[in-house]
């Protein structure tokens, strides 16, 4: 299990917080940003992502000092393009997502990780199927229809597409259609509803996943209207370990402001843990310094699935 320990000792990172920017240099800062973005990829539906993030914004703000927005963007594209063109100052990547901005050129630097319950900095993809359809292996799916996130989602597509080609599964080829649903909620919304077969998202455990939290928000209906159960769905396959995603910034804000950044993030918890609390559902352990070195695999194995892409 890839823990706190185990990751800083790998990239040889001292997860130590950083310093509360300077009050004199501070208001350089904030004269030049009268106000920040924060895009959001698209991990769940907007109006999800509006409730959950709202009062974080507002605790960012006070503790800045400066009106923080919620950018929620149309893909993971747009999260990338937004900080190519400086429009969009702080957010959470996915990790396949922050390594391609780092592979196109874009000026954004990793500065914190999700670290969820027990301590836990990595995460899996998984392939659900509807359990009545009893479905057992990957191998049983063949000629069906699959829904992937995004193209540039670690655990939407990247890791799962990664661990089909270790099977030696070509997607196009081994499935009868594959889609992209362009949310992970949207991905199991059309694995409920028929529209697929089998479905990939985010999995930490059997009790933690997106799925275990959309059927506890009674998000998923069968046809006569009744909520599905987790016992409803069942994994036919698991990825290889995903490093958590980075909140990322951009490189060339001034230094204080990004020592600013980071302090709030970390201060979280303490100053406002209704907040924090929110962001996860009482899941998640407060974020933990990181490095973008550490992101360096997650941008080999973007390269690899790339090469699969034009062969």
């Amino acid at each position: 299990m890839l823990t706190r320990r185990s990751l800083i000792a790998a990239t040889g990172l001292a997860a130590t917080a950083a310093v509360a920017a300077r009050p004199a240099r501070a208001q350089s800062w904030k004269a030049a940003y009268p106000e920040l973005t924060y895009a959001i990829i698209p991990a769940e539906n907007a109006s999800t992502v509006t409730e959950r993030y709202g009062p974080f914004l507002a605790y960012l703000s006070k503790e800045l000092g400066t009106t923080v927005k919620l950018r929620i963007a149309n893909d993971y594209a747009a999260v990338i393009e937004g900080q190519r063109s400086g429009n969009v100052h702080i957010c959470s990547y996915g990790p396949s997502s922050f390594a391609r901005a780092r592979m196109t050129g874009v000026k954004t630097e990793a500065i914190l990780i999700e670290v969820y319950a027990g301590g836990r900095m990595g995460y899996y993809t998984a392939f659900y199927t509807r359990a009545a359809d009893k479905y057992k292996t990957i191998q049983d799916l063949k000629g069906k229809n699959i829904a992937f996130v995004d193209p540039n989602s670690a655990s939407g597509y990247t890791a799962p597409l990664f661990k089909l080609d270790q099977m030696g599964i070509k997607p196009t080829e081994f499935f009868g259609k594959v889609v992209f649903a362009g949310s992970h909620d949207n991905a199991m919304i059309a694995l409920a509803q028929g529209t697929v077969d089998v479905g990939v998202t985010w999995f930490d455990d059997e009790t933690d996943s997106n799925l275990t939290k959309m059927v506890g928000k009674g998000m998923l209906k069968k046809a006569d209207g009744t909520p599905y159960t987790n016992a409803d769905f069942s994994v036919v396959l698991k990825s290889d370990l995903i490093i958590n995603s980075p909140v990322a910034v951009l490189s060339d804000l001034p230094p204080d402001l990004k020592a600013a950044i980071k302090q709030a993030f970390l201060d979280a918890p303490t100053k406002d843990h209704a907040a924090f609390v929110k962001l996860s559902d009482n899941m998640n352990y407060p974020w933990q310094p990181i490095d973008s070195s550490a992101y360096d695999d997650t941008i080999k194995m973007v390269k690899f699935v790339d090469s699969l892409r034009k062969s």
